[in-house]
């Protein structure tokens, strides 16, 4: 018998190194929009959903563009 497991992890606790690229299949909008409110506005990762696929994106520094 194989059973499934569902883990549960903050988003906003995952740290992945510039130039990252994750996508993780079979994301609700629902779930999106949650994760979207626990990154919060100040991010420095880019995300997107399409068609159920979460990504996250981390640029390298050299692309991002200084803040004053």
């Amino acid at each position: 018998m194989i059973t499934t497991l569902r883990v549960v992890k903050p988003i906003a606790t995952m740290q992945l190194e510039p130039g990252s690229f994750v996508t993780i299949p079979d994301v609700t909008w629902e779930e999106f929009e949650a994760i979207l409110e626990e990154l919060g506005e100040k991010r420095s990762s880019r995300v997107a959903y399409h068609q159920g696929t979460f990504e996250i994106m981390v640029p390298l520094p050299e692309h991002e563009n200084q803040k004053i």
